[in-house]
């Protein structure tokens, strides 16, 4: 361990970062690595031995209010090894003296690393899973449209009441509509839920969805279905949402993988009933 160096990320080192990820198959939109450094350009650590990267991940601070670690990940000749240990521990302790104090940190941890997430002072507050389904052409729901700009207000209004503090810059980065496609469902002037769809190595995820009731959840579900036809379209369910839950098996979508988000500290309040997909394992 004394002979590596723990230190922030270039943007190209971040972008190897994601190479990594996608050999994993961790399926990363193709706008992603830009769009997450962007973000938080001192959000990205990694491990070094000499000028060699070995390992690295995510932690974001939105606005020193809440942290978030994720794309956690070591290369596979440096793996058991006891080095990421090493390095998630680091990238913890830097992320907190990046925040204010008592600010929570969020992560999604896979099965496997939950025992020891745990042991480093997260606790689970809800299990999250990941479901596919291909995309086929329903009706066009008349409420549903295309985000414009002057929906911007709105979207981050809800935004923040489902994600639990603001997050505008990521947010102006992540409905950019030249990388994504943000659709708004609103009644008499009034936004009830919006999605986001991004391309990713294979096909489309789905995230945020955030909706006030089943009803708006699925008009905006079956409209990005709509939008990739025979494709893989991905969509990461809290299981605390039991509308959530219904939304995936009225589609007959099927269960790829799980994750557990935890938190370091007192988790952010937000309108669980409301999210009925997560953004990213990413980012938060």
């Amino acid at each position: 361990m004394e002979s590596l160096t723990f230190r922030k990320l270039t943007f190209p080192e971040f972008e190897t970062l994601v190479s990594w990820a996608a050999l994993e198959g961790w399926n990363p939109g193709l706008h992603d690595a830009a769009l997450f450094y962007e973000t938080d350009p001192d959000g990205f650590y990694g491990y070094f031995e000499q000028n060699t990267m070995i390992g690295g991940g995510s932690i974001v601070s939105y606005n020193g209010e809440l942290g978030f670690m994720g794309f956690f990940i070591v290369h596979p000749d440096y793996r058991a090894k006891g080095i990421g240990n090493e390095l998630w521990l680091l990238r913890r302790d830097t992320l907190l003296k990046r925040l204010q104090p008592k600010a929570a940190i969020g992560m999604d941890g896979v099965v496997a690393m939950q025992p020891f997430y745990q042991k480093g002072g997260f606790t689970i507050a809800y299990r999250d899973e990941r479901y596919e389904r291909n995309g086929e052409q329903f009706p066009t729901h008349h409420l549903v449209k295309l985000a414009t700009a002057k929906d911007e207000k709105a979207l981050f209004a809800l935004d923040l009441e489902c994600f639990g503090v603001k997050r505008e810059k990521f947010l102006k980065l992540w409905l950019n509509p030249t990388i994504s496609k943000t659709f708004t469902y609103s009644e008499n002037d009034k936004l009830l839920g919006f999605a986001v769809m991004r391309k990713c190595q294979n096909g489309f995820k789905i995230g945020p969805l955030f909706a006030e009731n089943e009803t708006v959840a699925a008009a905006l579900y079956e409209r990005c279905l709509s939008e990739a036809p025979k494709q893989p379209v991905y969509l990461d369910i809290p299981l605390n949402n039991e509308g959530a839950v219904r939304l995936v098996k009225k589609y007959k979508a099927n269960y790829v993988f799980e994750c557990a988000r935890m938190y370091y500290g007192m988790p952010p309040e937000i309108a669980t009933a409301k999210v009925f997909g997560i953004t990213s394992f990413e980012l938060g």
